[in-house]
């Protein structure tokens, strides 16, 4: 058996794989698309720093990451502008056996730091 086409088969088949994943995902979710972003030096770093602590793969990952919890937010914020419209401006219930809280506990709420 030649020796130098044990490596050619290997990579050849890790490609056929990796082709066959990225075909698998297109079918899912559709073709990606590119985007660009220019980051300043102090984001770059904020970046490199979040990858480093997540261990995050690549700066796409990081990327798809916080477009992720982006849209996790802004469904919330849409969430909350329904009730808003639905209950007309005025407070939305509390649930039965909650009770009020006072303006001192508000406040209180405020000034806690995470």
């Amino acid at each position: 058996m030649d020796t130098a086409a044990v490596p050619k088969k290997r990579q050849a088949r890790k490609a056929a794989a990796k082709t066959a994943k990225r075909n698998a995902a297109t079918a899912v979710l559709g073709p990606s698309r590119l985007a660009q972003v220019r980051l300043r030096g102090d984001e770059m770093q904020a970046l490199q720093e979040v990858m480093r602590t997540l261990r995050l793969g690549s700066t796409s990952d990081a990327l798809r990451e916080g477009l992720r919890l982006l849209a996790r937010e802004a469904a919330e914020v849409g969430a909350a502008e329904e009730v808003r419209v639905f209950y007309r401006g005025r407070a939305a219930p509390l649930p039965e056996g909650v009770v009020e809280p006072s303006d001192a506990e508000l406040a209180a709420a405020d000034e806690t730091e995470w």
